[in-house]
């Protein structure tokens, strides 16, 4: 074939495939969306004031829903007993109501994505939120967001599922209402979208991408008529330049961060599996948990509750050392302890605390440049590192403070902790809940081999094929197994100039050679074939295979209908052998030549 008869051949199949598979009726799912993200923002609103009634209630005895911390309560003492009858309630609800409550909402999102087809019970989207609010009303050190993610996500799984909907679309939806629900926490539209893209949706696509963004966008509207405008803690202004001893300090905050983030994960599982081991019911390890939640509160009060004003403190730059070293050291041991022991409560506030904790530490021996400037980039370089959610973390970051002259440091921090916890350990705080339950897991997202290699590249052309002319009398006089290549089971019937007409198996064949008429023709016996076209990508073939069960093809030209060869499931394994040559095959393409003095010397004259 000429290069201009390829090229012409080329540009057929080019018209013929698209860049994305979004269909209308992504229309109609980003619609849905919009209504999701708008009631997740209400979701939102009742999970934070259901959280400041339980808190006034517990440490305070008054029925209220006004914001207020736990750790300005007067209750002395007694104030160790508060987390313990909160956790008792947690236990009984995990018990009797669903276990599913247990935990911070993220794992518990994915399980449903990846093993339950995006079904949620109607029953955990009015139980999560409710446990939760007991929960960190109780004084539990954790944040909002988690349980607001799975409450969220529920309430767009049930919509779904009143719904005549795909899997796929209902993942969508239970993903829009989620990121709906943090985008109206923390009023970070974008990050909750960037998050949803890295951690919930396992694809990149517009049919469900576009819906998630409406509906973030739609949740960050709403949010500032009810719960106000961002940023959620406005910090100091910072200088854009921070020259190379900066730079070289974002370094040593990112690598601090990954192994904070390491430690944080190491601990939690550490923490679960030590509770895995006690002799007693899993009911009552939300109640040990409160033991030592009362006590911490007890020692550094601060550590109670969701902790925003304390988030805000330090990213301020003006705290006194015992708070960067409670955070830290009680802060991180109680959630630890707790969140290990099974109860509800997300994991985002006590990260971005422990972070700027962290900063807080490094501001003492890293350049001066401005108050709160290394507690926002070790915030958002542990929010990577312990997520794995690079993007997340420094979108994250920049809406909750809208400092955008942080960025360039942000992005060197977030990227060496996500890169040190990903060297260091085999799964996030994220995936190890879920690989516990005995289902890997994989976040590594790449373009399938099977969408840029084509059929002609693995297609077999080593093939016997029958003329359609050929009659059953024919058949029986030849022995079949002497021309028929080892291993073929599927055989072409093609006419003189070879287009297909149809196909006819082995076994099939065997069976016409006993009990047809001697006349009769292979043409008028075989079946309509199902075929690939040589330049069709392996993907097509594939979902072709899915489609219709055969898992043996003929492969047709692009030009017409001629025989080109035969594919099958063993061939499509080529697809994978060449992505595995490309990743594990070294080489040197370019090499650099060495002349000598006199070499170089007459090319020199010879150029001249």
């Amino acid at each position: 074939m000429s290069a201009h008869s390829k090229a012409s051949v080329h540009s057929k199949a080019s018209e013929q495939l698209g860049d994305f598979t979004a269909t209308p009726r992504m229309i109609l799912i980003s619609v849905i969306a919009i209504g999701v993200g708008v009631f997740s923002t209400g979701v939102a609103w009742v999970l934070l004031r259901l959280i400041s009634f339980f808190t006034n209630f517990f440490y305070y005895g008054r029925v209220s829903a006004a914001m207020i911390s736990p750790a300005n309560n007067h209750l002395g003492w007694y104030a160790i007993f508060v987390p313990i009858g909160g956790a008792l309630i947690i236990g009984l609800m995990a018990r009797y109501g669903s276990e599913r409550i247990r935990g911070h909402g993220i794992p518990e999102a994915l399980e449903s994505i990846l093993l339950n087809g995006s079904k949620v019970q109607p029953r955990l989207a009015i139980l999560k939120p409710l446990s939760s609010a007991i929960s960190i009303g109780s004084g539990g050190p954790f944040g909002a967001e988690g349980p607001i993610i799975m409450t969220g996500g529920a309430f767009g799984s049930i919509l779904a599922q009143l719904l005549k909907l795909t899997s796929a679309e209902r993942k969508t939806l239970l993903v829009a209402g989620a990121a709906a629900g943090m985008a109206a926490t923390f009023a970070a539209p974008v990050a909750s979208a960037v998050l949803a893209i890295e951690l919930l949706l396992f694809e990149l696509k517009p049919r469900s991408a576009v819906p998630v963004l409406l509906a973030c966008a739609a949740a960050g509207a709403c949010r500032r008529y009810i719960l106000g405008l961002g940023p959620l803690f406005p910090v100091p202004a910072h200088s854009i330049y921070i020259g190379p001893a900066g730079l070289a300090g974002c370094v040593v905050a990112g690598l601090l961060a990954g192994l904070l983030s390491a430690l944080l994960t190491k601990g939690v599982y550490t923490a679960e599996d030590l509770f895995q081991k006690l002799p007693i019911h899993w009911m009552w390890w939300p109640a040990i948990g409160g033991i030592f939640i009362g006590l911490g509160g007890l020692i550094f009060p601060q550590a109670l509750g969701v902790g925003y004003d304390t988030i805000s403190a330090l990213l301020q730059g003006d705290v006194p050392r015992t708070v960067i070293a409670g955070v830290l050291l009680v802060k991180s041991a109680i959630w630890i302890i707790s969140l290990g022991s099974g109860t509800s409560g997300g994991v985002l506030a006590p990260l971005l605390m422990m972070g700027a904790a962290l900063g807080g530490i490094e501001a003492t021996f890293l350049p001066a440049l401005g108050n709160g400037f290394w507690p926002l980039v070790s915030m958002a370089a542990v929010l990577a590192g312990t997520m794995r959610a690079p993007f997340t973390g420094i979108i994250f970051a920049l809406e909750l403070t809208h400092d955008i002259n942080i960025l360039l440091p942000l992005m060197v921090a977030a990227a060496l902790a996500h890169a040190t916890t990903v060297l260091l350990l085999k799964r996030s705080i994220l995936t190890e809940k879920v690989a516990r339950r005995g289902f890997h897991l994989s976040r590594e997202y790449a373009i399938d081999p099977l969408e840029i290699i084509f059929a002609r590249e693995v297609m077999r052309t080593n093939v016997v094929a029958l003329p359609a002319s050929t009659t059953i009398g024919e058949l029986r006089r030849t022995l079949l197994h002497e021309t028929s290549p080892r291993g073929q089971h599927l055989y072409p019937v093609i006419d003189a100039d070879r287009s297909l007409k149809g196909v006819i198996t082995r076994s099939d064949l065997r069976a016409l050679i006993k009990s047809q008429e001697p006349s009769a023709t292979l043409g008028q016996l075989s079946r309509q074939p199902i075929t690939a076209a040589t330049d069709e990508p392996l993907r097509v073939v594939v979902m072709r295979m899915a489609e219709t069960g055969f898992t043996r093809l003929p492969v047709v030209d692009s030009d017409g209908n001629r025989i080109a060869g035969m594919i099958s499931l063993r061939d499509l394994l080529q697809a994978r052998v060449h992505n595995l040559t490309e990743e594990r095959s070294r080489e040197r393409v370019l090499h650099l030549v060495r002349f000598s003095k006199s070499e170089a010397t007459e090319t020199l004259h010879s150029v001249q």
